[in-house]
């Protein structure tokens, strides 16, 4: 069992940036993959970015490429996401994950663990 916890969630302004943080509990956190997920109010939840479990390989939503950056620190058995130069669109609810399958998956029935969710508001 894994338990996530995710903070760092806030209000931000158009351009400004936020750092997300996701701590997991266990002893196993780098045998996981890690992603981001997120959904705004009235969508679906979609794959934002996820990071293998060295950290050597990460993916990212195109809508986010170039302004946000994962990153794990596996002796800490915790999972970032810096978020630069946010826009509007970018406000939802952002969740943490963690998979046991073998390669990345940007599809949420790949991750088997879920945190309960941080409010990320960019105001324009």
């Amino acid at each position: 069992q894994l338990q996530l916890v995710e903070s760092g969630g806030g209000l931000a302004q158009t351009g400004g940036s936020l750092k997300l943080s996701c701590a997991a509990s266990g002893r196993t956190f780098n045998s996981y993959i890690m992603g981001w997920f997120r959904q705004a109010p009235g969508k679906e939840r979609d794959s934002v970015a996820a990071i293998s479990r060295s950290g050597g390989a990460t993916y990212y939503a195109d809508s986010v490429k170039g302004r946000f950056t994962i990153s794990r620190d596996n002796a800490k058995n915790t999972m970032y996401l810096q978020m630069n130069t946010l826009k509007p669109e970018d406000t939802a609810v952002y969740f943490c994950a963690a998979s046991q399958f073998p390669l990345i998956s940007r599809s949420e029935n790949a991750y088997n663990y879920w945190g309960q969710g941080t409010q990320v508001t960019v105001s324009s």
